[in-house]
């Protein structure tokens, strides 16, 4: 007697079609119902970006001389990324910890570290603490007028209040010469460090 062959079951099938459309599904939830918390952030940068970006200014207007007083041109870094911060020459508590995140952001980039230079603009004429020569060699030490730096770094501010508006950022200068991220006062200096790295990771310039 012959046997009827049993319907083969659906499940397995079934089971392959709600696989392939999950992606689909969860794609439609993200974009439909933002709530939902499925949707990735418009930006994963922890800096913040300066839109529309600023060309530096020529050489004459910066006037920057370095610690020897020799003319400085920041052209000269024309072809890399330049981690920038401003202060006095007494370097403060708050200043030595940006030098610091700085430094430590460079040097953590390993095989990439080259396509990076760091630049310290120093607001007056004092005198910069041996220490700090020491511990921040291979840092660019320039002096510069606040008025002047200013409108470059933060130009919303007036020049009366320059001076005090450009202690607390960071910024980064694209290879190109334009500024184009700031990072906040008190920045976290993973973050920093990260935001850094992709830089680097995802720029086919410097």
């Amino acid at each position: 007697m012959t046997q009827t062959p049993r319907p083969r079951s659906l499940t397995p099938v079934v089971l392959i079609l709600l696989i392939a459309l999950a992606p689909v599904v969860f794609a439609l939830i993200a974009y439909f119902m933002p709530a939902s918390g499925l949707r990735p952030g418009g930006s994963t940068n922890y800096g913040e970006l300066i839109d529309p970006q600023r060309p530096l200014p020529p050489a004459e207007t910066l006037s920057l001389r370095t610690l020897d007083d020799r003319l400085y041109d920041l052209e000269s870094l024309h072809g890399h990324w330049v981690l920038v911060s401003a202060d006095h020459a007494a370097c403060p508590e708050s200043c030595v910890r940006k030098l610091f995140i700085l430094r430590n952001s460079h040097a953590s980039q390993g095989k990439e570290v080259e396509r990076l230079r760091r630049v310290w603009f120093i607001l007056d004429e004092g005198e910069v603490d041996k220490q700090i020569l020491e511990a921040y060699k291979g840092t660019v030490m320039l002096r510069a007028r606040p008025e002047t730096l200013g409108r470059f770094l933060v130009p919303d501010a007036n020049a009366g209040q320059a001076a005090d508006a450009l202690l607390a950022p960071m910024w980064i200068i694209d290879p190109l010469g334009n500024l184009m991220m700031r990072f906040p006062a008190d920045a976290d200096p993973i973050k920093v460090r990260d935001d850094i790295r992709k830089l680097l990771r995802n720029s086919r310039i410097g």
